[in-house]
């Protein structure tokens, strides 16, 4: 059986602002994206609560990041100028498998941070995240919180 958990609007809601602020360097202007399902506590903390209340550009992405082919995350991120950067270890994983054409043949100069949530990310997820996607120079916050 599904257990729910009850989080105080005010006590949730600050946290949620401020380890957005804080965890992921956000600041006034920055557009950031978070590419967890909304149903999850990850979702709607950073796609909905944290950056709404910091009062951010915040991304909502329905689909998957393999379609209409490997280079879909990495659009998105070129056409709205994606600051920050926050996905799943398994998505990296799946992504690294592709190949790294699909992300450099996107302009990913606006990325200051890239982000890691769910799970444990492996080394070498870890470093094509960092040299492939962030080219050296965004750092990498690997986070895991708990419901």
């Amino acid at each position: 059986q599904p257990k729910g958990v009850v989080h105080s609007s005010g006590g949730y809601l600050l946290h949620a602002a401020m380890s957005h602020q804080i965890t992921f360097d956000y600041h006034e202007g920055d557009i950031f994206w978070c590419t967890a399902d909304v149903g999850w506590v990850t979702g709607h903390s950073y796609i909905v609560y944290g950056p709404l209340a910091n009062g951010a550009t915040t991304l909502m992405f329905e689909g998957v990041p393999t379609w209409p082919d490997a280079g879909r995350f990495w659009a998105v991120c070129e056409k709205h100028r994606v600051n920050q950067f926050y996905t799943a270890p398994t998505a990296i994983r799946a992504l690294m498998g592709q190949g790294e054409e699909f992300v450099t043949r996107h302009d990913l100069s606006s990325l200051r941070l890239l982000g890691t949530v769910g799970e444990p990310i492996n080394p070498e997820a870890w470093a094509w995240y960092d040299r492939v996607v962030g080219k050296g120079r965004c750092p990498i916050v690997d986070t895991w919180w708990q419901t």
